[in-house]
């Protein structure tokens, strides 16, 4: 059988999005489950919010059922010796809390910054960090447990040289920042990266070369849709379970 490669076109230069409008699309929640990642061997797990010693940072990467199986086919379809990773999926609204109000405040003591309303450096955090929000209609997207955070390394183990670190402040970190020069590791890595998430069916923030999303409103706003399918869930926990066997 002849191994598939995986094309390694650009990455387009896109917008990111119009927020008002993003939050304003239907969710029609499917009820898919979260499931945990560290089980598949296919897929490298490494939480690394609870790995930085982030307060409330889970030690699992969960994950929505369709989101896993696409992860999957990534996982799959990548060339031998190299390697999916994923840093990041359901994130408990606590830690974006902490992420949030922590880049706030960075930006806020930038001197670059220092004549910018709250309103301003909210919507620059938003290209790095989605505000936390308990509201239903529109929940911060890594709530949904549709979006990812994933990066490529090697066989040994060692993380692919992406051109940054994840989660870096850097206009760098934007997906098709590395465009001006393709012929370097950097640039055909994210390339790599890019062309086989996409091609599963993942939809990619602009602003963040790590972050794909499917089935939240992100993903409806990339792809067209006017409903998302997954809106705000959480693992299950004993006394969820218990109360559903009361039932």
């Amino acid at each position: 059988m002849l191994e598939r490669e995986i094309d390694t076109m650009r990455i387009p230069s896109i917008d990111i999005p119009v927020w008002e409008t993003l939050e304003r699309i239907a969710i029609d929640e499917c009820g898919e489950r979260l499931v945990p990642l560290s089980l598949s061997d296919d897929i490298v797990s490494y939480p690394a919010y609870y790995k930085m010693g982030i307060k409330y940072a889970v030690q699992e990467c969960f994950v929505r059922e369709s989101v896993f199986d696409k992860l999957l086919v990534v996982a799959r379809s990548l060339p031998d010796g190299i390697r999916l990773v994923v840093l990041d999926g359901w994130r408990p609204i606590h830690v974006q809390e902490y992420l949030y109000e922590t880049l706030i405040n960075q930006l806020k003591r930038a001197p670059i910054h220092a004549e910018k309303s709250l309103s301003e450096l909210s919507l620059i955090a938003r290209t790095l960090v989605s505000p936390p929000s308990t509201n239903a209609n529109c929940p911060s997207p890594h709530q949904t447990g549709g979006s990812v955070d994933v990066t490529l390394c090697d066989s040994d183990g060692r993380l692919l040289d992406m051109g940054t670190q994840f989660d870096e402040n850097s206009l760098r970190s934007w997906s098709s920042a590395l465009e001006d020069s393709p012929e370097t590791d950097q640039a055909q890595n994210r390339r790599l990266l890019y062309n086989a998430m996409i091609e599963a069916g993942f939809t990619n923030l602009p602003s963040e070369w790590w972050h794909y999303d499917y089935g939240n409103q992100m993903w409806a706003n990339y792809t067209g849709r006017n409903k998302a399918i997954y809106g705000a869930t959480r693992p299950l926990t004993i006394e969820h379970l218990w109360n559903i066997q009361e039932g």
